[in-house]
């Protein structure tokens, strides 16, 4: 068992140091025993070692005491962080502000969402029209006293009168559904139990589609789910007579379903997938009694989508031959593709449309900065919509007979405001804007294009205080993703405004492998091109080394879930990049994954051990918990997971973070932090973000060499 340092009971040791900025204190950790087992298994006649399999029940009393054990250790280093206190001091008094989202209409009422600063959930508010006055209609911070429980999606029915919505339980993917009569205020049915990654889709006020697993054998939390069915409930009756409508077929895994109802009340749509890429199209008629799916395509080398009907005519959103994306029109009795319509041609950008009284909004991301432009439904340009600045624009989805509509904007040093949009005439005033503590006009965005390996231009915005001098010397985050075809945009966060207040710099590449640039980007970072999207991030952090941004004794990587699989594959490719490396909610285990709940539908991106040999190999190449090495030294690492965490279960973090205790060499600690009661990161409290943001921050910054904020250690060389 590899151990750090000696002794538990002497914390710290006072070293000495050179500089005001250099570490003074050393926070000793003895890192538990974590036992190995003769676990193989074979992959085309080439056995490969699982020493920490046994951490993969996670209903195991051996495992639960792993993880106290591992916390107790984390603890007992994070608590030792002298500044620890004040960053979650300044987090609380940032976050403490009132927030609101874009409001909408629900039969007699506009509703919208409110947080009044520090509630760890946000609360449903409530007004009649030409009313100044607001009520609470729905609280989710009554569910539990610690805000554990959280409100997934919110579905009305066609009048307003009847609420469906989804909870969370300790962060876990699996919802229940409650029915609700919005009048009264008043729960009307019995709870639907184990629903599983599902809109919630109205016909009129009758009742509802949705979608779930049928519950896995032995761990809810981990075992394999990938069977995905969609139902309709009917109110008035119970769940077990809910109509199985669409799945379940043992032939083809469908492992996500969804189902939703034109506005119109007109159709039926079905979307099967077998991956996270790539669906099925089917619709129904809903006015013709007992009537049949009908095929729009039956293949799932696209994504495609209605976004609105009149009628018999569909509206689709395709990439079918236009990786982009563009608009078409067909009619629903003859629907497949050879008869689609142009009706908004692809573009050199990628396309994000949406409908909002009854014309169609489309979004363009332009080097990940949003444009947005407004057509009617013949397809005809009616204006650019002039947003308030560079940024990324959310929203754009009223119903068809609403003449106003609501969007947010936002980019890394703006906070989000509400804008209020006239239909008609395209123009927009401010609705709200936030009262914070946070001057925006000290801080700068700048996007550059920097050249990754293979000679591919790669954007990247860089984000901090003005007149920063370019020293190497400025604590650097390097924050990633690159998957799943999605995109990071320009959004602000306040703890990244609390890491910039320091003097941290914030830098965020569009990696490959994400939807910035279409379909071409994507899959430029999937399966055997993977590699393209950690030598993205390595380039990265090199520009910002090479030109004096920071150093690499000034960086820290950072990423979660696909993007813990970046950190994770970086640091052991090149352990010297960075000094600290924060691996959160990681996809880590390359050669498994598949195995654990609905893993299975990520294998677009990935592709599987099983599929063949040279994909094999090629996950075995660059698979984190398979390529930690004896006799490296490591950044200075903090692993984090939550215990409710059944989408990348917390396994994967579990066994790299063993073995990286058990071979890291040199001083740097190899931490994991396994939050109790969390899931993959929807619904957490903001209470537990505050506090695992000053530990993510704190750990940073200490490893830095810093023993005061860096804002304080400035203030002591100036004086």
């Amino acid at each position: 068992m590899k151990k750090l340092m000696i002794s538990l009971l002497a914390v710290i040791i006072i070293m000495s140091c050179k500089k005001e900025n250099e570490q003074k204190k050393t926070i000793i950790v003895n890192y538990p025993e974590t036992k190995t087992v003769d676990t193989l298994d074979t992959y085309f006649g080439i056995e490969i070692k699982d020493p920490y399999r046994w951490l993969e029940d996670d209903r195991s009393p051996e495992t639960e005491a792993w993880v106290k054990a591992q916390n107790k250790s984390t603890y007992s280093y994070l608590d030792n962080i002298p500044f620890r206190k004040e960053l979650k001091e300044r987090l609380s008094s940032l976050w403490n502000y009132e927030k609101i989202g874009a409001p909408f209409i629900e039969g007699d009422y506009t509703y919208f969402y409110k947080n009044d600063g520090l509630q760890n959930q946000y609360v449903i508010h409530r007004k009649k029209e030409h009313s100044e006055k607001s009520e609470v209609f729905l609280d989710p911070n009554t569910f539990s006293e610690d805000g554990t429980i959280s409100l997934g999606g919110a579905s009305f029915s066609e009048d307003g009168s009847i609420l469906a919505y989804s909870i969370s339980e300790g962060g876990s993917d699996w919802r229940k559904i409650l029915i609700m009569n919005t009048e009264t205020k008043e729960i009307v049915e019995d709870t639907l139990i184990d629903v599983k990654f599902t809109q919630i889709s109205w016909y009129k006020n009758e009742g509802f589609y949705y979608s779930s697993y049928d519950k896995p054998e032995g761990s809810e939390l981990s075992a394999k789910t990938d069977q995905h069915k969609v139902y309709y409930h009917k109110l008035g009756t119970s769940q077990k007579e809910d109509a199985l409508i669409y799945g379940g077929t043992p032939k083809e895994k469908h492992r996500y379903i969804y189902a939703n109802v034109t506005e119109d009340n007109k159709y039926l749509v079905i979307t099967p997938r077998v991956s996270t890429s790539g669906n099925k199209l089917y619709i129904k008629d809903l006015t013709i009694p007992n009537s049949k799916l009908i095929t729009v395509l039956d293949h799932t080398d696209s994504d495609t989508y209605i976004i609105e009907n009149e009628g018999s005519k569909l509206f689709l959103v395709t990439n079918l031959n236009a990786p982009n994306k563009k608009i078409v029109t067909v009619d629903a009795s003859n629907p497949t593709p050879e008869n689609w319509v142009d009706l908004i041609p692809e573009t050199k950008h990628v396309l994000n449309p949406s409908t909002s009284g009854g014309y169609f909004f489309t979004e363009y991301m332009i080097d990940a900065i949003s444009k947005v432009m407004q057509y009617d439904y013949s397809g005809k340009l009616i204006r650019d919509i002039k947003l308030p600045g560079v940024g990324n624009a959310n929203g754009f989805g009223s119903k068809k007979e609403e003449k106003v509509d609501y969007y947010s904007f936002t980019n890394y040093n703006t906070p989000s405001s509400i804008y209020k949009l006239n239909i008609d005439t395209g123009e927009s005033e401010l609705y709200w804007k936030p009262s914070i503590e946070f001057n925006s006009d000290d801080y700068e965005s700048n996007q550059v294009f920097y050249t990754s390996k293979d000679g591919t231009k790669v954007p990247m915005i860089i984000t901090h205080k003005k007149g920063m001098a370019l020293d190497g010397k400025n604590p650097t985050i390097l924050y990633g993703y690159g998957g799943f075809n999605i995109s990071l945009n320009p959004a602000f966060s306040i703890t990244n405004a609390v890491w910039m207040e320091q003097g941290g710099i914030l830098a965020v590449p569009n990696l490959r492998g994400g939807g910035e640039y279409g379909k071409a980007w994507h899959d430029a970072g999937t399966k055997l091109q993977k590699q393209n999207v950690f030598d993205d991030f390595i380039a990265a952090g090199e520009y910002l080394i090479e030109n004096k941004y920071t150093s690499s004794d000034y960086l820290a990587i950072r990423g979660g879930s696909n993007g813990g699989l970046l950190v994770g594959a970086t640091m052991t490719q090149r352990p010297d990049l960075a000094k600290v490396a924060l691996p959160a909610v990681g996809v880590l285990d390359m050669l498994r994954y598949h195995t654990f709940t609905a893993g299975a539908g990520w294998a677009y991106d990935y592709g599987t051990a099983e599929q063949s040999k040279d994909m094999f190999e090629y996950l075995k190449g660059y698979s984190p918990v398979h390529n930690v090495k004896a006799g490296v030294e490591y950044p200075a690492t903090l692993v984090t997971t939550g215990d409710h965490d059944d989408r990348v279960v917390p396994a994967h973090s579990f066994k790299f973070a063993a073995e990286l205790q058990s071979k890291q060499t040199g001083n740097n600690p190899t931490l994991i932090r396994i939050e109790t009661d969390a899931g993959h990161g929807a619904g957490t409290p903001v209470s537990k973000t505050i506090d695992q943001y000053a530990d993510i921050f704190g750990f940073t910054l200490f490893n830095m060499g810093f023993e005061v904020l860096p804002t304080k250690t400035k203030e002591k060389v100036k004086g």
